[in-house]
């Protein structure tokens, strides 16, 4: 999974077009539509008009803008604050962390789903070192290599890693499946063990335990539990990832001394280093047949490694981590007749494919396809991306075009793009069967993989190369869960990535 990713408005009547995201902020709502509706915007002559906003002062405008992110404002706010203010949905400000990490934190914002596929076109955009946005994280913190992540097309190395990992995906393909019963039955009988004797059960530990013990056994061939890394591989990982995403986090520490420990300085890479060592010769001693086909590609063993290791553990762990939760968190506020639903025609597929869930079998489940792609609508695992204009160009909004010059960074905050209201009715809605019938046409909208999810990943575009099978793994989840489950209720807590969830009730089939 990609930790991989938008409108100019009219003077007149801000606020009667867009009634619930800007003029009052709104948890997100859950319902069930019959017929989605597309809503269609006919094209007109737009008229040119300067990028508003400005960056202030050196040092004090990206500080005064970090700390309204992260704490006076949060991004939502910050984000539709300046839409209000500007009349655009296309913007100039400063993205954290700024002084002192980042030399350049100088942004031009697309916040809709118009301009925002512009930083998945390769020819107009450059993608080096902006993985993790205006800042890189230290090559220590990856054995000393560049990985694949910060790879733009252009660079020689790009294509040799991305071949591998899609050999990696299509090798181990008979395993996924049967990997992921084995792996999330153990998790979903703990659920069950721990719901029976205190009446809750908090998700997200066991699920990244669950998550990372089945991508070792179905990518890798191995459970980790039984070898020197036992039951540490979450716990190393998330160690690992904060060294490298602290500039863009924050752990709710008192405001001052979040920002000073976070966002002002790097945190050296030797406070991760035998943990990283741990990952590294975990990954190094089961992957004796991806080194050879590393080999083939002219890839060396150490660079495989640190890449299988980072693909592995950050991209598709660290989604698994954050979507997971996101995704039974929308879904449970769906009720019980979207469960109901849900059950019914996930049990009568899957009975029909002789009691084994299959490709085929999920592939005639609408409801549970169409449930997936709006969790990856909602609450798309990597929020943000970024592209530097290999060129001048010309962006267009559904309200103005906008000239950017060679060399500017354009960003993107994903989940404004994919909710975008000139492009999806009713967009702050979880719409169950959003994408069931005539509302598949909208999934070129839906943009979660670092690319429409009408597209594929190829070894020239930066688009997720797990894209499918995260898709996959997606539906597997909720296809398990409701096999074994009639309905459920959550409470939602915040973490650093994602929600924290804990499940309140759990009604078994």
């Amino acid at each position: 999974m990609a930790l991989t990713s938008s409108f100019s408005l009219p003077l007149p009547s801000l606020h009667q077009q867009f009634p619930s995201k800007y003029s009052t902020f709104r948890p997100i709502i859950v319902s069930l539509s019959e017929k989605p509706t597309i809503v269609v915007t006919q094209p007109t002559k737009l008229p040119t008009r300067t990028i508003p906003g400005d960056y202030g002062l050196p040092g004090i405008g990206p500080w005064k803008d970090r700390l309204d992110y992260f704490y006076n404002q949060g991004k939502d706010e910050f984000f539709e604050s300046r839409v209000v203010k500007y009349k655009s949905t296309i913007f100039r400000t400063n993205m954290p962390p700024g002084p002192f990490i980042s030399s350049n934190p100088k942004v031009i914002v697309l916040l809709d789903g118009k301009s925002f596929p512009v930083l998945f076109d390769v020819s107009k955009v450059e993608k080096k070192d902006l993985f993790t946005g205006t800042y890189m994280p230290s090559t220590e913190l990856t054995g000393g290599y560049r990985v694949l992540s910060y790879l733009d097309p252009s660079e020689p190395n790009h294509e040799k890693l991305k071949k591998l990992m899609f050999f990696l995906l299509s090798s181990r393909r008979d395993h996924v499946i049967p990997k992921f019963h084995e792996t999330y039955t153990e998790f979903f009988e703990t659920l069950d063990k721990e719901m029976a004797e205190k009446g809750t059960a908090g998700l997200n530990s066991g699920n990244d335990q669950a998550a990372f013990n089945f991508l070792a056994r179905s990518l890798f061939g191995v459970n980790p539990v039984e070898t020197k890394l036992g039951t540490d591989g979450p716990t190393l990982i998330g160690k690992w990832v904060l060294l490298q995403l602290h500039p863009v986090l924050t752990l709710g520490l008192p405001k001052f001394l979040d920002d000073l420990i976070l966002h002002t300085f790097r945190l050296p890479p030797f406070l991760v280093k035998k943990d990283y060592q741990r990952l590294y010769d975990f990954f190094y001693t089961n992957s004796a047949s991806l080194f050879a086909e590393a080999e083939k590609l002219g890839i060396s063993k150490e660079e495989a490694c640190h890449n299988l290791l980072f693909a592995t553990c950050f991209n598709s762990f660290g989604g698994m981590k954050i979507f997971f939760p996101n995704m039974l968190k929308s879904i449970a506020k769906a009720g019980v007749e979207v469960h109901t639903r849900l059950a019914n025609e996930i049990r009568s597929e899957v009975k029909s494919a002789g009691g084994k869930i299959t490709m085929s079998a999920m592939e005639k489940m609408p409801l549970m396809k169409s449930v997936v792609y709006e969790a990856l609508r909602v609450d798309p695992p990597v929020a943000s991306q970024y592209g530097r204009a290999k060129q001048d160009l010309k962006i267009e909004s559904h309200d103005a075009v906008f000239e950017v010059k060679k060399g500017e960074m354009l960003f993107g905050y994903q989940p404004f793009a994919t909710k975008d209201p000139k492009i999806f009715d009713r967009p702050e809605e979880f719409v169950a069967d959003r994408f069931v019938g005539e509302g598949e046409k909208l999934l070129k909208y839906v943009l979660w993989s670092n690319g429409p999810e009408t597209e594929s990943p190829t070894v020239g575009n930066k688009q997720c190369a797990g894209k499918d099978f995260v898709v996959m793994v997606s539906r597997l989840f909720v296809t398990e869960f409701f096999l074994r489950y009639d309905t459920f209720n959550v409470d939602v807590g915040k973490s650093a990535l994602g929600a924290s969830i804990t499940i309140t009730s759990l009604k078994k089939a």
